[in-house]
């Protein structure tokens, strides 16, 4: 491939050479976010949203708890200012919630933004240009000089308008488009000029945001690029210092944490990442992340499905089954390792939970393979343990006790799991539960056969048991099942040694495990039953069966 044709990130922007602190900085508190679904996810999509899509997701990023929201682009295109006209007019915007309105510098469409928020409480009016070398060159045709003079201009227009509005509370926004690949000392002195001209102030601050508009470079020097202008904005207790990373190279998150780090307060991002190329970076793994590590993200993710079929919906866009947090697969297991991990750290879990004498849903979390706890996020466990051909005796054991309430003795795991590996091999598919228990009673819970239970009875003096065999009848007594059962069996001219036997209560009567060895042959097998007796002497016949048949 010809690699010759393209250059390193050093050699394409100048790297502000500082002494790094953000390394050894941890992330204790969210940053303000920003969803951008509403323009710039939408600038992204084949079919752009309507206004009832909008307003879905508005209201979505509202119930969320976002408390400020990019709501559009209204000059370009009569859907987007209408749908801005229509959030004024209605009266649908939360008190404490601030819209976000998106223009270039140009007068005309500055003027049409002011017009789209008339009669608004409040509002951010956020202003862009780009401002790297080559935007500059081939697309602007502008010096530096004449591109700073440009955007003065443009941001004292945007102040003139929005003295001229009283009604509407303006603050101010500005994003040095391609931030990441323009001169450090340039985007300094553009912002701090706006910084002035705007008379930043902390009652009434500056948002400056800094894009990776495309992504060039690890996300380390991103970092360093946000520590420069961290360190070396004006007024910096008026200025929110903002990120808006893409995802070109696939680590748009890890450029927006590290630019947290790097002193970023504030980050826009689209739900589940959409946007142009590859997206802008997700505000879903972004939030999940720091809830992972105990910090409070203040959204609410609490119905992820709700969430994800809501943005599906409205972007007429799938999420994949294994996007982080939120994808359909995200908490599932199909390998045998993990899935004896997981139920064995499931069980763990409530185990300690009882101990502390606190819900499962309020206990420290701490289950191999899963950061977070499903439930956390609206999904059940039902889907964390899923069976295919990969699958081991753990996720069969896992879901045939949490669907059917059978508690497989330990050797008979290791067995039956081979029954399922060959059934989901010969078929090529996943077993569910269902398909779980109908192969373990077709294994084990031998109904028909030679030998079948024609009667059994319990009283004080012991047990009492019929079979029959080949129509003939045997039966014998005992002061236990296993005496009862194989004294009758050797009646029919069958010996039987019952090696182990396990057992439990289930939901209308009790379940029994046996492994006998019949024949010279050792076989499991399985009964049910309302009595624990009968469930006994079933699971017995139920391995002679089987020994029988081969």
């Amino acid at each position: 491939m010809p690699h010759h044709r393209y250059r390193p990130a050093h050699e394409r922007v100048e790297i502000p050479e500082i002494h790094r602190e953000w390394p050894g900085r941890r992330i204790e508190r969210p940053p303000l976010w920003v969803p951008v679904d509403l323009r710039d996810g939408n600038q992204a999509l084949a079919e752009p949203m309507d206004t009832p899509r909008k307003r879905r997701m508005f209201d979505l990023l509202v119930a969320m708890g976002f408390k400020e929201i990019e709501v559009g682009y209204p000059s370009s295109s009569r859907t987007d200012f209408g749908f801005v006209r229509h959030l004024a007019e209605s009266g649908v915007v939360p008190d404490d919630v601030t819209p976000v309105v998106f223009t270039a510098a140009r007068r005309d469409l500055i003027e049409q933004t002011f017009a789209s928020i008339q009669g608004m409480p409040r509002a951010v009016v956020h202003l862009y240009t780009a401002t790297a070398p080559v935007w500059r060159d081939v697309v602007l045709g502008q010096d530096r000089a004449g591109l700073h003079a440009l955007i003065r201009e443009a941001a004292g227009h945007i102040g003139r308008l929005a003295d001229a509005m009283p009604g509407t509370a303006v603050r101010f926004e500005f994003s040095p488009e391609v931030f990441n690949c323009t001169e450090p000392d340039f985007v300094l002195e553009v912002c701090n000029g706006l910084t002035r001209l705007w008379d930043a102030s902390p009652d009434r601050p500056v948002i400056h945001n800094l894009p990776a508009t495309v992504e060039i470079a690890t996300p380390n020097l991103y970092a360093d690029q946000i520590e420069y202008m961290h360190r070396h904005l004006e007024r910096r207790d008026a200025v929110i210092l903002s990120v808006h990373p893409h995802n070109d190279r696939g680590t748009g998150v890890a450029c927006a944490e590290l630019a947290v780090l790097a002193g970023a307060q504030r980050v826009e991002g689209c739900l589940f990442g959409n946007g142009e190329r590859t997206g802008n970076v997700d505000l879903v793994t972004l939030a999940l992340n720091l809830y992972a590590q105990g910090v409070d993200p203040m959204v609410d993710f609490s119905d992820i499905d709700v969430i994800r079929r809501t943005v599906e919906e409205c972007n007429r866009l799938p999420v994949h089954v294994r996007h982080p947090y939120g994808g359909d697969l995200v908490y599932t297991a199909f390998s045998g390792t993990h899935q004896d991990a997981i139920s064995k750290g499931l069980a763990h879990h409530e185990r300690a939970a009882a101990e502390r004498g606190v819900p499962v849903g309020e206990a420290p979390w701490a289950v191999p393979y899963l950061p977070i706890d499903p439930a956390d996020v609206g999904r059940t466990y039902e889907a964390v343990i899923r069976v295919n051909s990969q699958s081991g005796k753990g996720g069969v054991a896992h879901l045939l006790r949490a669907h059917h309430g059978l508690d497989l003795p330990k050797a008979l795991r290791a067995d039956f799991s081979r029954v399922v590996q060959d059934a989901t091999d010969r078929s090529g598919r996943e077993a569910t539960p269902k398909d779980l228990l109908e192969l373990f009673r077709a294994a084990y819970a031998v109904e028909g056969g030679p030998v079948t239970l024609a009667s059994w009875t319990a009283d004080g003096a012991g047990f009492r048991c019929v079979l029959r065999r080949n129509d003939a009848a045997y039966e014998a007594s005992g002061a236990a099942p296993a005496d009862a059962v194989t004294a009758a069996l050797a009646a029919a001219g069958i010996a039987v040694e019952v090696l182990e036997r396990d057992g439990h209560t289930v939901e209308g009567g009790a379940v029994a495990y046996v492994r006998c060895r019949v024949a010279g042959a050792c076989v499991w097998g399985a009964g049910e039953d309302a009595g624990a007796g009968t469930a006994f002497a079933r699971a017995v016949l139920a391995a002679v069966n089987r020994a029988l048949a081969g």
